[in-house]
């Protein structure tokens, strides 16, 4: 009995040994098997033998599914799609995003509600319909189109004026002043070197070929230009004492941007702005440079209803300064820039905050920190050891004395505060301003980064989504960081993949992704059955207790089912039983843990009906396979089904 009992103890231990919040792994694999080998030791009579054995089986299908799914390690394979679900404490709903040219919207589990043809940056608007870019891909685009639930066109606009090129991020407004629905989008205008020269800036850097700056437009329902604000007509300078925007301190001038920016000179797409967001409420825009700030401006006193000319003009004033600006102090001299020590071993970011980042938004009135800003921060040029990606929620109201003040606080003003990494992280300390309410990275340094593109959203429960771009990966946090959702795109350029191995950074790429309750006025009254996963395959997730959801389903989904074979455990064949509901190409082979093909079983056309093969555990030579866990996949070009089955010799 006590030989049972500790049999019990490694297998509980195994099984049941989980990642805690704080991030603490496992204990390492080799340490596993020692107790494996120790343990089969142990087993010195065959009825012992027998029990240890159907542990072990049941361990390492168990373990084998933690392996695929889990993602808070480094890992170089995985299953796509729902990887995590806490359904009592995340916040159930439907999620939008695009891959590749189309937009999907699924379930928690990964099933698919709805598709569009467009799939670029594509968000729910209040009257049910999607509004997206006209091109897949968000770096430059000539305008947009609004598609109906069926996917119609029912609005679109097209950027015809020379010189501009709208780029990555727009909204959908409601003009207040106008009492109508509007459009704002962001757009490079070209500068001729004549121009910047005239502005001011440095002729030791001269020609200025090709320079940008980002101007944000905005369009009435007709396709009509209303109101235009620009950057260009916001610049300072110290270089040039004969020039009108000329100022003896940079510093004195936070309102306006440095036109001799430092480490960055004109050229195009200066600034990157890649992100855009309304307040109603103050009737403000806030705009996004992937250069490492954010920017807010007066959108109400610099507009006129149908007098697109003077409202124009008067976003060329001084009404149309900054009214606030976050994340890069040492751009306008009010704060230390990053720097490398003197032997090369270390960097400081300085007072830099944010870096490559994207989706800066107000949170929305009636969610937990309505009216603070929530903004993805890359990671990018932070110089951290390891680069890592981070969620900021930010009150811009906040002083140095935590006081919330009714109005916008210089960030240098409000003083900051100096945060330790843990010992093994072997990153520097930062300066962490006091405006920064919340954060999000994960515990690890290489399980969260995303060095381009990505959004946030806060969600009515206090969770946050995020999407991190370069991996399609999004997931779900609750407001003490602990994950309740997680999920992978399985969308490539060309394919759609159940199992993503080792690949280059965007290949399953989604710009951002947004979640919606079923009451939403897009989802009331719509079909939202579901239809199947993208990939076919039925959803397998963990879920808190630790288990895999099961995949194992005898139903017939869609146009064909695949039996659990039996035996299972089994050595040398097994029966593997499948239904075809109607004709098709049919596909059964075997995978190894690797994803490898060993053995193909089917692959003809057959009849609708019941059908049952037989594998011998040889692999397509002829040679018999090593014991281990192997995966049936049953697919017809369009679906597809997976097994899992144990090969015991």
């Amino acid at each position: 009995m006590n030989r049972i009992n500790k049999i019990m103890d490694i297998y509980k231990n195994l099984i049941f040994k989980r990642r805690d919040r704080k991030g603490q792994g496992d204990k390492s694999r080799e340490k596993n098997i020692i107790r494996i080998n120790s343990a089969v030791l142990l087993c010195t009579q065959r009825s012992l033998r027998l029990v240890f054995i159907g542990c072990l089986i049941f361990i390492v299908i168990i373990k084998t599914t933690m392996i695929f799914a889990e993602t808070q390690n480094e890992g170089l394979v995985g299953y796509t799609e729902t990887r995590y679900w806490d359904k009592d404490n995340a916040f159930n709903g439907y999620t939008l995003f695009a891959g590749h040219g189309k937009t999907y919207l699924i379930d928690m589990e990964g099933y698919l509600v709805n598709t569009w043809n467009s799939g670029t940056n594509p968000r729910f608007l209040e009257n049910g319909n999607i509004l997206d870019a006209s091109k897949d891909d968000p770096s430059r685009f000539s305008g947009f189109q609004e598609l109906d639930w069926d996917g119609n066109v029912v609005w679109e606009y097209t950027e015809s004026r020379e010189n501009y090129y709208p780029h990555h991020d727009f909204v959908r407004i409601y003009n207040k002043k106008l009492g109508d629905y509007t459009t704002l989008f962001i757009a490079n205008k070209d500068i001729s070197s004549e121009e910047a020269l005239q502005a001011g800036a440095d002729p030791a850097n001269a020609p200025y070929k090709n320079a940008q700056m980002d101007v944000i437009v905005e369009v009435d329902m007709e396709g009509n230009v209303i109101w235009e604000w620009w950057f260009f007509d916001h610049v300072v300078q110290d270089v040039d004492p004969t020039k009108d925007n000329y100022v003896e301190s940079i510093a004195d001038h936070p309102e306006r941007i440095n036109i001799n920016l430092p480490g960055r000179q004109l050229k195009r797409d200066w600034l990157h702005c890649n992100s855009l967001d309304y307040n109603e409420d103050l009737d403000q825009i806030v705009t996004n440079s992937v250069q490492g700030e954010f920017y807010v401006i007066d959108h109400g006193n610099t507009f006129i209803p149908n007098d697109s000319d003077s409202s124009i003009a008067l976003a060329e004033s001084e009404l149309g300064d900054f009214l606030y600006r976050f994340g890069d102090p040492a751009r306008y001299d009010q704060g230390d820039p990053p720097s490398i020590s003197d032997d090369w071993t270390s960097v400081s970011s300085g007072h830099k905050q944010i870096g490559g980042a994207h989706d800066v938004q107000w949170i929305k009135p009636g969610l937990p920190g309505e009216g603070h800003f929530l903004i993805f921060n890359n990671g990018q040029y932070l110089y951290e050891t390891t680069s890592q990606s981070y969620i900021h929620e930010i009150n811009s109201f906040l002083d140095k004395n935590g006081n919330n003040t009714g109005d916008y606080v210089n960030p240098p003003d409000a003083g900051y505060y100096t945060l330790e990494s843990p010992k093994d992280t072997q990153k520097a300390k930062r300066n962490i301003s006091n405006q920064i309410v919340w954060n999000y990275g994960s515990y690890s340094n290489q399980s969260f980064f995303s060095h381009i593109g990505s959004g946030a959203q806060r969600l009515p429960n206090g969770n946050t989504l995020i999407c991190s771009d370069t991996e399609g990966h999004l997931f779900e946090v609750t407001d003490d960081s602990i994950l309740v959702w997680e999920y992978i795109s399985p969308v490539l350029k060309d394919e759609i993949l159940e199992i993503l191995y080792d690949n280059i950074p965007m290949t399953n790429s989604v710009f951002r992704a947004y979640r919606y309750s079923a009451d939403h006025p897009a989802l009331v009254g719509k079909d939202l059955e579901p239809i199947t996963t993208i990939t076919g395959r039925t959803p397998d997730y963990i879920t808190p207790e630790g288990h895999a959801s099961e995949i194992e389903s005898d139903n017939v989904v869609g146009e064909f089912s695949l039996q659990q074979n039996y035996p299972n455990p089994f050595n040398p064949s097994t029966n593997i039983p499948y239904k075809i509901v109607k004709d098709s190409q049919i596909q059964l082979h075997i995978y190894d843990i690797q994803g490898s093909k060993i053995k193909s079983l089917v692959d003809s056309h057959q009849s609708a009906g019941s059908y049952q093969v037989i594998w011998d555990s040889t692999n397509d030579n002829g040679n018999p396979v090593t014991s281990g866990l192997y995966f049936i996949r049953l697919t017809n070009g369009n679906n597809t089904k997976i097994r899992k089955v144990v090969l015991v010799r």
